[in-house]
């Protein structure tokens, strides 16, 4: 098995090409989650991005919601599951749920 990218390592590079750039992070995960706690997601301010938290509809709403984090600053907490409100639109299809926590690289 061969180490993907140094996430941490893109996004600073991001930030120093001048591009805005988010972190996303999976801090929690309940039952079967697809990524482990601790897998990030780089995203810059156009919706490229690097790594995985979930796949799918999920990394889409969290590219979404990192171009908001980028735009106003304020880190935010989001969570994903087959149980909750999003469930038809953005869930897990593995029946857990993750938390992931989206953040500003300055």
């Amino acid at each position: 098995m061969t180490a993907g990218p140094d996430l941490l390592s893109i996004a600073e590079e991001w930030v120093r090409a001048g591009r805005g750039v988010a972190l996303a992070t999976v801090v929690e995960t309940w039952g079967s989650a697809p990524r482990p706690v601790g897998s990030h997601l780089v995203i810059d301010g156009d919706g490229r991005f690097e790594g995985s938290v979930s796949g799918g509809c999920v990394e889409g709403a969290v590219v979404a919601e990192a171009a908001e984090v980028i735009a106003d600053g304020a880190p935010r907490v989001l969570e994903f599951g087959v149980a909750d409100e999003t469930a038809w639109r953005v869930g897990l299809s593995c029946g857990g749920r993750i938390r992931v926590f989206v953040e500003k690289v300055a």
